[in-house]
């Protein structure tokens, strides 16, 4: 049952198809990399705590596209799960996960219209899905994510992040 505010849209075969030959590690170092600028400084440490060391997958169905990753020494790393099941697998189409960060799709209706998939630890599943509920969407607006872009790369840099001088060297 798709909401009537928003036309049914699938990942077209052909694109999924090609997507779902490729190799899920690259991707998921690049999932992780977003996760870590956008989100993690984001998080409550209890949550954090609570996935220390676990096996976590994203699963775009439509694209054939999954992202594997744990949390580990206080950031997201890409992760290579191979034919393991990971502790949680959240699974839906690529237009139901944009709705969920949108906010124009609550995830309860998504899971009990089964557009929305949660395998695994049920514990894990409930705190992942109300953590994601009680994010700020302000974090994902672009304004605050180029702020947080620049912040950690004042960090990793240590200092502030300036551009080079234009003018000839002395």
């Amino acid at each position: 049952m798709q909401n009537p505010g928003h036309p049914a849209y699938r990942v077209p075969q052909p694109l999924a198809q090609a997507l779902g030959h490729l190799p899920r590690y690259p991707g998921s170092l690049l999932f992780v990399t977003g996760l870590n600028l956008v989100l993690a400084r984001h998080l409550h440490p209890d949550t954090l705590h609570m996935l220390e060391g676990r096996s976590l997958r994203i699963h775009v169905a439509d694209a054939q596209v999954c992202f594997d990753y744990t949390w580990r020494d206080r950031a997201f790393r890409a992760a290579r799960h191979g034919d393991a099941e990971p502790d949680l697998t959240l699974r839906a189409d690529a237009v139901d996960f944009y709705n969920l960060l949108q906010r124009t799709e609550d995830p309860d209706t998504l899971f009990f219209s089964r557009r929305l998939v949660i395998e695994g630890d049920t514990e894990l599943g409930l705190m992942v899905k109300n953590t994601l509920d009680s994010i700020d969407l302000a974090v994902f607006h672009p304004k605050a994510v180029l702020r947080d872009v620049a912040q950690a790369a004042r960090q990793r840099l240590g200092g502030p992040f300036m551009p080079r001088s234009q003018g000839p060297a002395a």
